[in-house]
């Protein structure tokens, strides 16, 4: 673990900086099953307060597998990045910030179009995804197929279909998150492209950046939130890196 992603995990919370231990985030839009995964993998092992200067509760839980130990952050529900919202803000934080060992996205199998959103928002902050299609069993009951190979080859990242009431594909999904925490397997996330004309002030901004921000942040994602002229990135970069230098 680097000195700056140590420093910015523990503005989160002092215990994820434990260098035995690999950080998970859980995302993903409500009513997913969320809670459901989280309860199973960490089983009792969990803590509940709030985020650091924020009311948004904050639950991290330990679970291990093949004798690696992991900090599963179950971060807020939402539907989007774009902090529109606190729980938006304090997801979007933590995954660009704290920059996770992997981030699990969990979505529902019965309205997959619905969730893909938030999947390619977090794609562009984070290589290291992990998309979990739950509730495979009530989209077989609605007759709805996914082909599972094919969207893990058009996202570019590890799909495990999974029932979390059941238990069905918690085991394929520890095992993926552990290989993408110990970079024993890469990604290939599918990256958003804009019109020629973003894509060449992005750069512009891109190549700016790249002198005035020193704490090691993807500048992508960073010049288009900036284009987008969202103000909450500013104050974030100003509390987790101390802002940009001019």
């Amino acid at each position: 673990m680097s000195s700056r992603q140590k420093g910015l995990r523990k503005k989160h919370n002092a215990a994820l900086t434990a260098p035995d231990k690999r950080i998970v985030a859980l995302a993903g839009n409500p009513n997913t099953g969320k809670s459901t995964i989280f309860n199973a993998l960490t089983g009792l092992r969990q803590h509940t307060g709030n985020w650091p200067g924020k009311t948004v509760v904050r639950t991290l839980g330990t679970y291990s597998h093949l004798g690696q130990s992991f900090v599963l952050v179950d971060l807020p529900g939402t539907y989007s990045l774009l902090a529109g919202s606190p729980d938006e803000l304090v997801a979007r934080d933590f995954i660009y910030f704290a920059d996770p060992d992997a981030t699990v996205v969990v979505v529902d199998a019965t309205c997959l179009e619905r969730n893909l959103n938030l999947v390619l928002q977090i794609m562009e902050i984070n290589l290291r995804v992990v998309v979990c299609l739950n509730l495979i069993d009530e989209a077989e009951r609605k007759r709805i197929y996914i082909d599972i190979n094919e969207l893990s080859r058009q996202l570019g990242v590890p799909v495990v279909a999974a029932a979390a009431r059941n238990g069905l594909g918690l085991g394929e999904l520890k095992e993926k998150i552990y290989q993408i925490a110990l970079r024993q397997l890469s990604t290939t996330p599918r990256r958003l492209t804009y019109d020629t004309g973003i894509e060449e002030v992005v750069s512009d901004l891109d190549r700016t950046l790249k002198a005035i921000v020193t704490c090691g942040m993807k500048r992508r994602w960073l010049a288009l939130r900036l284009l987008e002229g969202d103000p909450a990135v500013l104050e974030s970069l100003k509390y987790y890196c101390g802002g940009i230098n001019h």
